[in-house]
């Protein structure tokens, strides 16, 4: 996936005109859409369940659509959240991603799952 600043912007109208188109941004509060966030996200696992891995060659093309539509929903939400929240979101990865290097130093964590927290000093 190769998303662009610009590309993240045109999503976020695309949003914004659908929602204008329905009058429903009188119920996009960002608690609102954080929540809507959480169920997409929770419904992105269905397609896995009793899956042994979810590698993609346990996925048939059913499963597939399925999980490519329940992102396409997560996307669409942190969009929104971000927008009604005046986030960007290209920024906000770059800083995290800065943040992230920082927690785990490649060759300290190479092959090794475990949160920052559980290294040793």
């Amino acid at each position: 996936m190769k998303e662009s600043p610009s590309e993240l912007v045109a999503m976020r109208d695309m949003l914004r005109e659908f929602v204008r188109e329905r009058d429903w941004r009188r119920f996009h509060a960002p608690k609102n859409l954080a929540a809507a966030l959480s169920v997409e996200a929770s419904e992105l696992l269905e397609p896995f369940t009793w899956l042994q891995t979810g590698d993609k060659a346990e996925l048939d093309d059913a499963k597939l659509r399925a999980i490519r539509h329940e992102m396409a929903d997560v996307l669409a939400y942190l969009v929104m959240l971000a927008d009604a929240l005046d986030v960007d979101l290209h920024q906000a990865l770059l800083e995290k991603m800065a943040l992230n290097r920082a927690k785990y130093p490649a060759e300290k964590v190479r092959g090794d799952a475990r949160k920052y927290s559980e290294y040793d000093e």
